[in-house]
C-alpha cells in the first residue's frame, strides 16, 4: 500500500471514529411523550355517496388540528367507530366522545345542502359531535360547532382553539377508551 493510500485510509478511519465519538456524546434523542397517546377512530363512509370529498376534507381538518385522536377510513368490511350515511333530512349525529370499539352514527343531510349550507362544514361539524362537542348555537362562523346558526354564507370547517382544546382533553392519555359516549342524537336544523 502506498503512503498516499495509507493516509487516505487513515484519514477516513479517523473521521469515522470522530463521527462515532460525537454521536456517542451527543444528547440522547428525547423519548416519546407517554401522555400523548393517540386514539385511532375508524370511519365508514361507504353509504355516504356524494359526500366523499366533504368527508375527506372534514377528516383532514380534524386530523390537522388535534394531535391525540386520529380519524382513519375503515378497511372495507371492518367495523368502524363512526358510521357516516347520506340522508335526505337534516344532518344529525350521535354525541361522543366515541370510544374505540363503540359505534356512533353521523347522518349528512341533503336538506341542509339544498338550503345553501356548505357540505365540508357540515361534515366537519357532524364529526365534531362524534368527538364529543355539542352545538354552540347561536354562534359565529368562527365556531365550527355553531353549525347552521352561522348562516349559509359560512364555509369555515376548522375547529377554533376552544373546540380543539375540548377534543384534546376528551382524548387525553387515551381516556376516550374509558369515558362513555354521551349517546344523545343532535339534529342540526336551524
Amino acid at each position: 500500500m502506498s503512503l498516499g493510500t495509507w493516509l487516505k485510509v487513515g484519514t477516513s478511519a479517523a473521521a469515522l471514529v470522530l463521527a462515532a465519538a460525537t454521536a456517542a456524546t451527543a444528547a440522547p434523542a428525547p423519548l416519546p411523550d407517554a401522555t400523548a397517546a393517540v386514539v385511532t377512530l375508524r370511519y365508514d363512509d361507504s353509504r355516504a355517496g356524494g359526500w366523499e370529498a366533504a368527508i375527506a376534507a372534514g377528516v383532514a381538518s380534524w386530523n390537522a388540528n388535534v394531535s391525540n385522536v386520529r380519524l382513519v377510513e375503515a378497511a372495507p368490511g371492518a367495523r368502524a367507530e363512526i358510521v357516516i350515511v347520506a340522508t335526505t333530512g337534516w344532518p344529525q349525529a350521535t354525541l361522543g366522545p366515541v370510544r374505540p370499539g363503540r359505534q356512533v352514527r353521523v347522518e349528512l343531510g341533503e336538506q341542509a345542502v339544498s338550503q345553501g349550507y356548505d357540505k365540508t362544514r357540515i361534515a366537519a361539524h357532524e364529526l365534531g359531535h362524534s368527538l364529543g362537542l355539542p352545538d354552540t348555537k347561536p354562534g359565529p362562523c368562527s365556531q365550527l360547532m355553531s353549525g347552521s346558526s352561522a348562516g349559509t354564507a359560512c364555509t369555515n370547517a376548522v375547529p377554533n382553539a376552544t373546540e380543539r382544546s375540548r377534543v384534546q382533553n376528551a382524548y387525553a392519555n387515551g381516556l376516550a377508551a374509558t369515558v362513555p359516549t354521551d349517546g344523545r342524537v343532535l339534529i342540526d336544523a336551524p
